[in-house]
């Protein structure tokens, strides 16, 4: 929401459109705890499932853990489209290098293309994910370095601290 607020200037669709994807790959990343939980409990006998039988509880533990794994493949989605929207924000506000704008739309672009490999191919997936990971983390860190080394630096002329703006 704070870079919503700082953001929202240059581009107010492009703003709401990163918080919307940020906030609904977060939801998805949540909700996906709960089948990981809920398969640990199956696993370790936690979960009476005499109905189901001793057999089949092992098959549905798995099953919880590959529901929770392909859920977060999904909110990845949502995890690289954001990063579009803050590249093209940071590109265009001037506040940020331009460079920066350009690793986080490239990264965001990653991001996609480690899901598609991970949900079409899943062989080709396992074997690129180590290097197609590496610019979108790269591109976050980045931001976020940016941002806690541009804050704490007084601004010029004044020896103190940015303020925010009154309007």
């Amino acid at each position: 929401m704070t870079l919503y607020v700082l953001l929202k200037r240059v581009n107010r669709s492009a703003a709401s459109a990163m918080v919307v994807f940020a906030a609904i790959g977060a939801g998805i990343t949540m909700l996906n705890a709960v089948f990981e939980y809920e398969g640990m409990r199956i696993a370790s006998g936690a979960v009476n499932l005499a109905a189901v039988g001793d057999a089949n509880s092992g098959s549905l533990a798995v099953l919880m853990i590959d529901a929770q794994h392909y859920g977060l493949l999904i909110a990845s989605i949502f995890m690289g489209l954001w990063l579009v929207p803050l590249g093209y924000l940071a590109y265009k506000s001037g506040w940020f290098p331009k460079a920066l704008g350009v690793v986080l739309i490239v990264g965001g672009a990653c991001y996609i293309v480690d899901m598609l490999a991970a949900f079409l191919t899943p062989g080709l997936g396992r074997a690129i994910h180590g290097y197609v990971a590496i610019l979108p983390t790269v591109a976050e860190i980045s931001m976020l370095v940016y941002l806690l080394v541009s804050a704490s630096r007084p601004q010029r002329g004044t020896g103190s601290l940015p303020m925010r703006r009154k309007r």
